[in-house]
């Protein structure tokens, strides 16, 4: 309460605040072996990455914080209300969305070009890199699913996309493979053009966005989905869209 109301008054940043919403929900960098449900989780706030400029102050290049990611496109939201409803097994409760917003995988797909995390993901794919086209190595095509009707992409981010330049750098020139469409070297992320291909300007600009007005005018929403009321099922869950598989 003491945060949630320093960051009402604006005495708190919504990066800070989004970091100590996490820790208070168990989510932290103490244990990362620990990082299916653990380590923090951040929303998507931008939507366009593939325009040569992008203005803060246009809407219409923010992402609705008010429906979870599954929920943002109306043709896939149909087909998870579909799977829900026509879903039938006694074991198992009904659900919308079979993979997480946040899971191991996904953190070790984030962050593959930074230790720990690189010796964990070759860890995780059996003592090798995964297959190139598989690896986090373009910021829109790696968004491209939440405007697609995939049913198994709803992940959200994590914090080093607001402050860690370093995590989009092959720095340590890892052996990440050739994409099988064009044989193009996967090496640094692919960076959107708005942000002249810097680490640097892209994490600023991530950042500028989640300061921004027109998200702190709706982040508390998104709050409410991962860290509040509307996460608990059945009722307020599928009310917002926001019904995962029990497991996940």
């Amino acid at each position: 309460a003491r945060y949630t109301d320093l960051w009402r008054r604006r005495k708190m940043s919504n990066f800070e605040y989004l970091m100590h919403l996490n820790i208070a929900a168990g989510r932290s960098y103490n244990d990362i072996t620990q990082a299916s449900h653990r380590y923090p989780v951040f929303p998507w706030v931008l939507q366009d990455f593939t325009s040569d400029t992008l203005d803060l102050d246009d809407p219409d290049v923010f992402r609705d914080l008010t429906k979870p990611i599954g929920a943002l496109n109306p043709e896939r939201l149909a087909a998870f209300l579909d799977r829900f409803y026509n879903f039938e097994d006694p074991a198992i409760p009904k659900f919308m969305y079979g993979s997480h917003y946040s899971s191991a995988g996904i953190v070790l797909h984030y962050l593959v070009r930074q230790e720990p995390f690189t010796s964990m993901h070759i860890a995780l794919q059996g003592g090798h890199f995964d297959c190139p086209d598989r690896l986090f190595f373009d910021v829109a095509q790696v968004r491209r699913p939440v405007s697609q009707l995939s049913m198994s992409d709803v992940k959200e981010l994590v914090p080093e996309f607001f402050c860690l330049p370093e995590a989009f750098l092959n720095a340590n020139a890892l052996p990440l493979g050739h994409l099988q469409e064009g044989g193009e070297r996967v090496d640094d992320v692919r960076l959107p053009p708005s942000g002249s291909g810097s680490a640097q300007a892209f994490v600023r600009t991530m950042r500028r966005a989640l300061e921004s007005d027109a998200v702190s005018a709706h982040l508390h929403e998104w709050v409410d989905l991962v860290f509040g009321a509307k996460q608990s099922p059945p009722d307020a869950a599928l009310e917002a869209c926001n019904l995962f598989y029990y497991l996940t």
